[in-house]
């Protein structure tokens, strides 16, 4: 029971706060900071790419997974929701999809392999 109770406690010290952790969706397209050790160097790396998982909720051992067409070649990365190493994670558009994990996007290329933006009207009430 000791046990239990300090991996929770090891955990919730692990997590970052409710204010840092990125809000994103399934299907939006992010832009995911990370940082990149390099000997004693340290640089920040870019990887921008549709959002097709996410697993572990909102605990310790959440995960999330983006994925982008590089030179014409899938590319695929895990990153730790709670990581240190994750900068910050902009949201570069909001996509509209129904299912909780976008695997099918694997098979598909081009124009097919797209996820549809939110639709959002810019006119107001009182222009129409």
């Amino acid at each position: 029971m000791k046990f239990a109770k300090a991996v929770e406690a090891l955990s919730q010290e692990q997590k970052k706060a409710a204010e840092n952790v990125p809000q994103f969706r399934i299907g939006d397209t992010v832009r995911v900071h990370f940082r990149i050790v390099e000997g004693e160097k340290e640089r920040i790396q870019v990887f921008e790419g549709v959002i097709i998982s996410r697993s572990g909720g909102e605990g310790a051992n959440a995960k999330f997974t983006v994925r982008r067409v590089a030179f014409g070649e899938g590319v695929e990365r895990v990153f730790p929701l709670h990581s240190p190493r994750v900068e910050k994670v902009e949201v570069v558009r909001e996509g509209k999809v129904c299912r909780a994990k976008l695997y099918y996007l694997r098979e598909r290329a081009g124009k097919a392999a797209r996820v549809k933006a939110k639709g959002r009207s810019t006119t107001t009430k009182d222009e129409q």
